[in-house]
């Protein structure tokens, strides 16, 4: 599409509900979001939050056309990222997700939170290859197999699940369940919506519709 068919809410025209729907907004690693930055705050986190009122990103803008369904999802995003799944595992799945979705805005974005939990660039680049690469650890490659069979069959197969049973609890589970959830329904919100790349931020590595995205989606490799 040529344009967003939700355009992004202008700043000027954020009011007292969109400051309520803010409210709750976290960063990752950090605490709760007041709607004055606290005067101890540490100065990065700080930063962050008197930049993200100057230079609102697309993705929050576009969800703040809402504020109340904004406030209610940001919750549940403030568990994702403070759920018991280690960061890693955490952006192995969201990246995976995003891949196969072909959701952009949210590769770009989890791109950076990936090398910022250790991630190198070889395994971001054998993101696209999948579980069958030969990057990945046992537990890496069966994460990573959990979403392809997920996206495809909308479960989890016998073998992945006690594959991943013998290195996740049962919390750290339904954690990975919900994760994958999350972000196959923001990528197909967003690619629905229109949402545009902030202008800081890469996109895919490749042109999307390659030939290999349908594959993917469906043999799970």
């Amino acid at each position: 599409m040529s344009t967003p068919r939700i355009p992004p809410r202008p700043y000027a025209n954020w009011d007292a509900e969109v400051r309520d729907a803010l409210s709750v907004l976290r960063l990752p690693g950090s605490g709760p979001a007041p709607e004055q930055p606290a005067p101890d705050q540490p100065a990065p986190e700080r930063q962050e939050r008197q930049r993200l009122r100057r230079e609102p990103s697309n993705l929050v803008s576009t969800f703040l056309q809402h504020p109340k369904l904004a406030k209610a999802f940001l919750v549940f995003n403030n568990h994702l990222f403070s759920s018991t799944l280690s960061d890693r595992a955490r952006e192995l799945v969201a990246l995976r997700v995003c891949w196969l979705r072909r959701g952009e805005y949210e590769w770009a974005q989890h791109v950076r939170l990936a090398r910022a939990a250790g991630m190198s660039e070889a395994e971001i680049d054998a993101i696209g290859e999948g579980p069958g690469s030969a990057v990945w650890g046992p537990l890496d490659a069966a994460l990573l197999r959990s979403v392809d069979e997920m996206l495809r069959d909308r479960c989890v197969s016998d073998e992945t699940w006690a594959l991943l049973g013998e290195r996740l609890d049962r919390q750290q589970l339904m954690d990975l369940v919900f994760t994958a959830g999350a972000y196959d329904m923001l990528c197909m919100a967003f690619n629905t919506f229109g949402l545009e790349l902030d202008s800081d931020l890469a996109g895919f590595p490749e042109p999307a519709g390659n030939g290999n995205t349908e594959k993917q989606g469906h043999d799970g490799s």
